[in-house]
């Protein structure tokens, strides 16, 4: 009996990897791109809910926090990175 699953579909990352150097470059779909901004704007509200000049400690580990969860997403959602040294020939 044939099996009657349909066929994998490829995986469509959000964001790709950056040609030179390790890590990922800008996002490439639109929940890459949800992701990105909603950083940036956590990024913002930092300075407002935890003053550096006020607390610096919490400021840092909110911020730290932030980058931690965008580097979890982009190891999930993002292309498969190495060292790169660019396109090769």
């Amino acid at each position: 009996m044939a099996d009657k699953s349909p066929p994998a579909t490829p995986q469509q990352y959000w964001f790709p990897a950056k040609t030179y150097g390790w890590g990922w470059g800008l996002p490439i779909t639109w929940q890459g791109w949800l992701v990105f901004l909603a950083a940036l704007a956590l990024f913002a509200c930092g300075a407002f809910l935890f003053p550096p000049q006020d607390s610096l400690a919490r400021y840092i580990i909110y911020e730290a926090a932030i980058v931690a969860v965008l580097i979890f997403i982009c190891q999930m959602k993002g292309e498969p990175t190495t060292w790169r040294w660019g396109k090769k020939k």
